[in-house]
């Protein structure tokens, strides 16, 4: 099968296509899946870089996000079933097949496409998972959403426009529009000092992390920290106990369905809801050929993208 093969730890520019990767089988608790659409997602880039905690070592092939359809299921698997149309994770979605856990694959909602799809997990469940059981945000908060312009950012500024908060974003000059459009009420370059905010969906890093550390209110502030893309920070037990009196809390989707299925079924739940009542809409990604995937990356890491990025193999 085609497929994209990360060769090395030096970036983007060390992934290749080849036409003779083989095509997985699936274990049991797997589906075999037909790759239609992969999203591409700043965690590709940092495991191109050697950089992603506990990611795979070159070679690889590379992703771990798609939507298609259903070709085979290993023992044990009940649903879903050969011929469905799913969204979901796994190894090596860079690629015309790949396999991923039954258990995190979810329809794609009735009326969508695959490529609309994408995203539906990543995206729209890390906001949700920020925002109401991590982040408690309440009706009248203000939300400090940082990479507003992002897969995630987009979503959760509707998702936050929707339960009843005021919303400031933070993007690149050029994507402030995009933000605008999404319905926050200011939005703001990176680095600028956005005041207070009960909530803060922390993505960034790097320089940007001591912004977001600074608006949280103090004793009451939340900080829900999903992302690196800028650098490591550190923040130590004296900053929490003299200097920044505010929850961190740490959310990574794959640990949370893994530790607390739960509330993963809880988020689950909700985003159907979201889905009918039309706060969660298709999708509009940016599509790239497989064979492009090197540069979709490298843009992405530039910060010269916004919204989604697909490849389609």
């Amino acid at each position: 099968m085609r497929a994209l093969r990360q060769d090395s730890a030096n970036g983007p520019e060390d992934l290749h296509l080849v036409a003779d990767a083989p095509v997985p089988a699936p274990r049991p608790g797997e589906i075999l899946l037909k790759v239609t659409a992969a999203g591409v997602n700043f965690a590709d880039v940092m495991q191109t870089r050697g950089t992603y905690e506990d990611g795979p070592e070159a070679p690889y092939i590379a992703g771990f996000e798609a939507a298609g359809e259903v070709v085979a299921v290993g023992d044990g698997v009940t649903a879903p079933a050969v011929g469905d149309h799913v969204v979901g994770t796994g190894g090596g979605a860079f690629a015309e097949y790949m396999v991923m856990r039954a258990a995190g694959a979810v329809p794609v909602p009735s009326g969508w496409s695959d490529e609309q799809a994408i995203g539906l997990i990543l995206n729209w469940v890390t906001a949700l998972a920020a925002l109401k059981p991590l982040g408690r945000l309440a009706p009248g908060e203000t939300v400090l959403v940082q990479a507003a312009a992002g897969g995630v950012g987009q979503a959760a500024v509707r998702l936050a426009k929707h339960y009843g908060a005021t919303v400031i974003g933070t993007a690149s000059p050029g994507k402030h529009d995009v933000v605008r459009s999404l319905g926050a009420d200011r939005v703001l370059d990176y680095g600028a000092d956005p005041g207070t905010a009960d909530l803060v969906l922390e993505s960034v890093g790097g320089a940007a992390f001591a912004v977001s550390l600074a608006a949280a209110k103090r004793v009451t502030g939340r900080v829900v920290v999903y992302g690196v893309a800028g650098g490591e920070v550190a923040i130590t037990n004296r900053d929490l106990n003299f200097r920044r009196q505010i929850h961190v809390i740490g959310l990574h989707l794959g640990v949370l369905i893994e530790h607390a299925p739960a509330i993963f079924a809880e988020l689950m739940a909700e985003l159907r809801a979201l889905i009918a009542a039309g706060v969660c809409v298709p999708g509009t990604p940016t599509a790239y050929d497989l064979a492009d995937g090197p540069k979709a990356l490298a843009e992405l890491e530039a910060r010269a993208t916004s919204g989604k990025l697909v490849l389609r193999p």
